[in-house]
Formats: C-alpha cells, sequence, structure tokens
C-alpha cells in the first residue's frame, strides 16, 4: 500500500521467544495461548499464509488485521481483510494497523508489525496532509503549500 508509513517489524521479538521455547526457559502453553476472539478473528477475517506454524509445524499461519485509531470511532480494535485496508486508507486520514500471525491447530500467536496507514501519507494531500519537508520544515518546492505560500508571498 502506498500510504503504509511508520512500520516496526517484530521478526527479532519471534525469534528471541522461540529461541527461549527451544532452551526451555519458556514452555509452550507461555507462548500458545490465543484467545477465543483472536482465533474467530483468524478464521473469518484472516489471511492465510504459506508459512507452517513454528511450533507444531503441522498447520500454515493466519495474519490478522486489527485496526486503532481516533476516527474510527466504535471500529477501533476490530480485526479487518487485507482487501479492506486499501479503502480505509483512501478514507480516513490515519490509523494504525497491528498483523498478528496465528495458528489455529495449536493457539501460536505473535505479533509481527504494526503499521500506520491513511490519506495523510499521501504527498500533496488537498484536504491538509503533511507537507512539510523532513529536514528543514518547509514545504517541498513543488508542492500546493509551497505555490501557495508564493502566492502569498506576492499579494
Amino acid at each position: 500500500m502506498r500510504t503504509q508509513r511508520q512500520v516496526v517489524d517484530y521478526s527479532l521479538r519471534k525469534r528471541a521467544v522461540l529461541r527461549e521455547l527451544l532452551a526451555g526457559r519458556v514452555g509452550t502453553y507461555d507462548v500458545c495461548d490465543a484467545s477465543p476472539y483472536l482465533k474467530n478473528a483468524a478464521r473469518f477475517h484472516g489471511e492465510p499464509t504459506d508459512e507452517r506454524c513454528p511450533i507444531c509445524r503441522s498447520e500454515n499461519l493466519t495474519r490478522v488485521h486489527y485496526i486503532y485509531g481516533d476516527e474510527l470511532k466504535q471500529s477501533a480494535g476490530q480485526a479487518r481483510t487485507l482487501a479492506e485496508l486499501p479503502v480505509l486508507a483512501m478514507t480516513l486520514r490515519e490509523f494504525q494497523v497491528f498483523v498478528v500471525e496465528v495458528c489455529l491447530g495449536c493457539d501460536w500467536n505473535h505479533l509481527v508489525e504494526q503499521y500506520l496507514l491513511g490519506r495523510d501519507g499521501l504527498a500533496g494531500d488537498p484536504e491538509g496532509g503533511p507537507e512539510q519537508d523532513a529536514v528543514g520544515g518547509a514545504a517541498a518546492p513543488g508542492t500546493r503549500a509551497a505555490g501557495r505560500r508564493r502566492r502569498e508571498a506576492q499579494r
């Protein structure tokens, strides 16, 4: 998705948890504790993957996308399919997506990544999205904000 930004990948944390499990410092019941709500969300809203479960190795993992944001109101915290996210990204200014992998066989679950979506990530957003340069704080020369400032300065 082109508005995806501020991505946080939790693959190192996952590797650390699996290493702790293999070393015997953590039990299987500590890492295989998916709630019934998470399992239902995986069944009805999840995206199946080709990746095998690292614990039971008999089932493929399912990824669930949870959305959070102020504009979502009552919809915040709901699981959404991957196909719904681009539509929401064009409709809402900004919301956060949490991706959780779930094994429906052994109840393994782990946060895979989180990121922001929304219109604020588009350059030149006509409804007042961020038009500031990350370094200087001023608008880039080719953006609408720069042209608007030039016209205001000429007046």
